[in-house]
């Protein structure tokens, strides 16, 4: 699934193409995503698109009419295209520009969305969201009274979105490998040094994640058709059973909240 990263380089690599022009038409092919696409999406054709947003990992093109709610789901893409390329099996959406080109919306798996909402009024799904992970409205403090209390395993607790957004399961396992502090440890246990450290080191993962252009996943491309390339720096995610990179010991891997968990017994505390 793409993650924060992932959606945020997709944001960085539409932008310069889309920023600015009108929307001449928008071609719906398959409009049963995870939610059925609204007839009020239309509203979007004629409209100037001013910006593009990220939050979490919903993209939001905003119009003067209002703003489209992108999300990648689990196999979702953007790309930019020609507008002469015909369309593919699995090509949902386009968005087709004054420019001569079209923003086209590929998911085979069909678990993305296209939303619509008026200026000035929050979506629902938007409603929720703790603060973005690179924000300046996360930070220890945050994170520590968050955590006071629980029991919820530390992992569980950064990938919940209504406590900070965006901490995907790749980039939780990464940066409780880099803090040292075992997945597994309740959150409320944690001492307020190594909390710090953790926020940090969130923060660092993903600053460096979208440097890299985003993680290649198995269905993930950015918007100009290149892989991402962090999947070459990860230390931990995807190795269980693969020797640390600290301490040579061999790297557990374990179930958490039902998702993929790679840790050092040895390091991570």
């Amino acid at each position: 699934m793409p993650e924060l990263p992932e959606v945020e380089v997709s944001r960085m690599g539409i932008t310069p193409h889309v920023v600015g022009q009108t929307v001449t038409q928008i071609i719906i092919r398959n409009s049963r995503l995870r939610w059925p696409i609204p007839e009020d999406i239309q509203q979007i054709e004629g409209q100037v698109i001013r910006s593009i947003r990220r939050r979490a990992k919903y993209l939001l093109l905003q119009t003067d009419a209002g703003y489209a709610i992108i999300h990648l789901g689990m196999s979702g893409s953007l790309r930019i295209l020609p507008a002469s390329i015909p369309a593919e099996k699995h090509d949902h959406v386009d968005l087709v520009l004054s420019s001569g080109e079209v923003l086209r919306y590929n998911d085979p798996r069909r678990f993305g969305a296209w939303l619509w909402e008026l200026p000035e009024r929050q979506h629902p799904v938007l409603s929720k969201l703790g603060p973005e992970p690179l924000s300046d409205g996360f930070t220890a403090e945050y994170l520590l009274e968050r955590a006071h209390g629980k029991r919820t395993a530390i992992k569980q607790l950064i990938m919940d979105n209504q406590v900070v957004v965006g901490v995907g399961n790749i980039y939780a396992n990464e940066s409780l490998f880099s803090a040292g502090i075992d997945p597994k440890r309740a959150a409320g246990n944690i001492s307020s040094q190594r909390i710090a450290i953790l926020v940090a080191e969130i923060k660092a993962v993903l600053a460096f994640a979208i440097e890299q252009g985003g993680t290649t996943l198995k269905d993930f491309k950015n918007a100009d058709g290149k892989p991402g390339y962090f999947a070459q720096e990860l230390q931990v995610y995807g190795k269980g059973g693969e020797p640390c990179p600290r301490c040579d010991k061999l790297l557990s891997n374990i179930k958490i909240g039902q998702r993929a968990t790679v840790y050092c017994s040895h390091c991570q505390k």
